[in-house]
Parts: C-alpha cells; sequence; structure tokens
C-alpha cells in the first residue's frame, strides 16, 4: 500500500510529511541545471550550496517564485526527485497527495500545482490553503466554532487569516515574506555601504542578528561582498539596529494586511481572537521582537508557534487523516 503524504510546497524550502513517518524531507526549494543540455545536475540541498557560485552553463534555479509556480517542467522534476528519494510508492497503487497553497492562488495556479504532483506520481491530489494547515500544525482545533487568527510568513508569501469551524472567513495574502526581507537588506547594504552583497549573505545577516524592533537585539557581523565604486572585495560591520530600519516597511506591509483581515472579522470572531490571541508561524516568525511587533500594533496578544517551520508540514499530516476518516465515515 502507497504512503499518503503532504507537501509543504515553499519558495524557500520543500517539506515532506509521510503518514505514519513524520516529517522526512526537508530540502530547499532549488535546482541546479545545465543550461547546454537542459539536465537537471542538483536538487534540493546540493543546488542550494551552488546558489551564487556557478559557472556560465550552470544555472542554481528556484521554480517557485512569490508562493507560485514560475517554472512549470522544473517544479515537476523537483517534486518526483524528492518523491523517488521516499520511495513511498506502493507495489501498485500511488500515494495521495496533500499541497498546500497560499490562499490568494489563481484556480490557474491551483491547476498547474496539481498537473506537477499528479505527473510526478501521485494519485489522488488535495490542496489545501496554507494558512488553515498551519494553524492544524501549530496545534490550534480549527474545526471548533472559535475564531482563531494565524499569520504565516513563508519564503515567498505571507499569509494572514482567521479561521472558525474548519474554514477560512476572512484572508489576504501578500507576495512579501522571507525573500522579500533578504532584497531589502541587499538594497540597504547596497545604499547605505555601497557594497553589492550576495542572497545567501543576506539570509545569513537577517537570521544572525536582524530584528524587526529598534534597540531589541544588540548584535554586529562582519559582512562580505563587492564594493560598488570599484568592483573589489571589501568587508563592512553591520549591526542590528539597521536590519530593522531595512526590514520596517516591508513589515509594516504585513502588519497592514493583518489589520484589514481583523477589520473584516465578525465581531463575534474578533472577541474569540482577543482571548486566544494570534498564532505566528512560518519562516518569519522566527526573526527576533517579531511577537513584540505585532502585539504592539494589533493590540492583541501574539505569539510564535512553538514549530513555525515545520507547522505547514505537520499540518498536512493530521489533515491527511481526517480526510481519511471521514471518507471511512462516508463508506
Amino acid at each position: 500500500m502507497a504512503k499518503d503524504i503532504g507537501i509543504d510546497l515553499g519558495t524557500a524550502n520543500v517539506l515532506i510529511n509521510v503518514q505514519g513517518k513524520g516529517i522526512v524531507l526537508n530540502e530547499p526549494s532549488v535546482v541546479a541545471i545545465d543550461t547546454q543540455t537542459g539536465r537537471v545536475l542538483a536538487v534540493g540541498s546540493e543546488a542550494y550550496k551552488m546558489v551564487g557560485r556557478t559557472p556560465s552553463n550552470i544555472r542554481a534555479i528556484r521554480p517557485l517564485k512569490d508562493g507560485v509556480i514560475a517554472d512549470f517542467d522544473i517544479t515537476e522534476q523537483m517534486l518526483s526527485y524528492f518523491i523517488k528519494k521516499l520511495n513511498v510508492k506502493g507495489f501498485m497503487s500511488k500515494p495521495n497527495i496533500l499541497i498546500c497553497c497560499p490562499t490568494n492562488t489563481t484556480s490557474i495556479e491551483r491547476k498547474a500545482i496539481r498537473q506537477a504532483a499528479e505527473k510526478s506520481g501521485g494519485g489522488n491530489v488535495y490542496l489545501e490553503e496554507e494558512p488553515k494547515v498551519a494553524a492544524i500544525g501549530a496545534g490550534l482545533d480549527i474545526f471548533q466554532p472559535h475564531g482563531n487568527m494565524v499569520i504565516d510568513i513563508g519564503g515567498g508569501t505571507s499569509d494572514v487569516a482567521v479561521i472558525s469551524l474548519g474554514d477560512i472567513v476572512v484572508s489576504r495574502s501578500l507576495r512579501v515574506a522571507g525573500d522579500r526581507l533578504s532584497n531589502d537588506i541587499s538594497s540597504y547594504v547596497k545604499k547605505k555601504h555601497s557594497l553589492q552583497i550576495g542572497e545567501r549573505t543576506a539570509e545569513k545577516a537577517k537570521i544572525e542578528i536582524g530584528t524587526v524592533v529598534a534597540g531589541h537585539r544588540k548584535k554586529e557581523m562582519e559582512i562580505r561582498g563587492r564594493d560598488i565604486v570599484n568592483g573589489l572585495p571589501r568587508t563592512i560591520k553591520l549591526s542590528s539596529d539597521e536590519i530593522e530600519k531595512a526590514l520596517r516597511d516591508t513589515m509594516l506591509s504585513v502588519i497592514a494586511a493583518a489589520r484589514e483581515v481583523l477589520e473584516q472579522t465578525p465581531p463575534e470572531l474578533a472577541a474569540d481572537i482577543i482571548d486566544r490571541g494570534v498564532i505566528l508561524t512560518g519562516g518569519g516568525a522566527l526573526l527576533d521582537g517579531i511577537d513584540q511587533l505585532f502585539s504592539d500594533n494589533l493590540k492583541v496578544p501574539v505569539m510564535v508557534a512553538s514549530t513555525p517551520l515545520d507547522d505547514v508540514a505537520l499540518g498536512t499530516g493530521a489533515l491527511l487523516d481526517h480526510i481519511a476518516k471521514s471518507k471511512k465515515k462516508t463508506k
């Protein structure tokens, strides 16, 4: 019998949860291809090591951009590679696959995701909205008549949703998230220090010294890059407060989306959110001071989920069980 699998198809990482085993794969969503032959050379972690370091005939591609499939063929090859690696196919049967997508994915984008999963060897393919799955993974009981609010800040998209009785009541999805924050840091360093840095360096700075509340963290790190003026390598010191300045505008746009969702939430559910608070999940939830920033701006309690990076993948496992149980009941 093939085991069902849940996939968190993220812009930055792909996580796969296999029924009965939990999360068995967590790799960057990157594929390295030979541009002359079109052959896939590496996928996942191996390909990520090549980002920004490839000769001209090799390209390290992220097939998902802002939570959406930007390159269909390569997404399909990446999914096939990961699913083959797991060896979950049964002798005769194909695994059911549950894939998560951002709330504002268009029907054409959904069709592309579904086709990629079917072609990579899936049986029935289910699509679910990311914040709903993340809420389940974060341990919220979304099938009860309570209002739960989730802010899921991933690599490509930030999703804000209020959920009750197992469904999304109000939601907003922004194509602004972790990748944009890394770009903000690169742009800031370029403008302020006339230094060009790579995407991996910006991400490292975001994780190691970044903060979204001024004065909350007092760290410095050496950043190496290329001087824009003379083209030579140069090192500078970057501080946490500088990163807060760089990230400010993007963070304010996510807060504005959360505010809009709260303003459109029915009063009974809004009252629940004041009691129960807001859960932050996704990689962005690991940013220093983020719970304080949201709490100060939204005037409600805000908590960071205990496993923000894994919540969507964990939620897919719980939802697949839910689907299987419902099927048994209807039989």
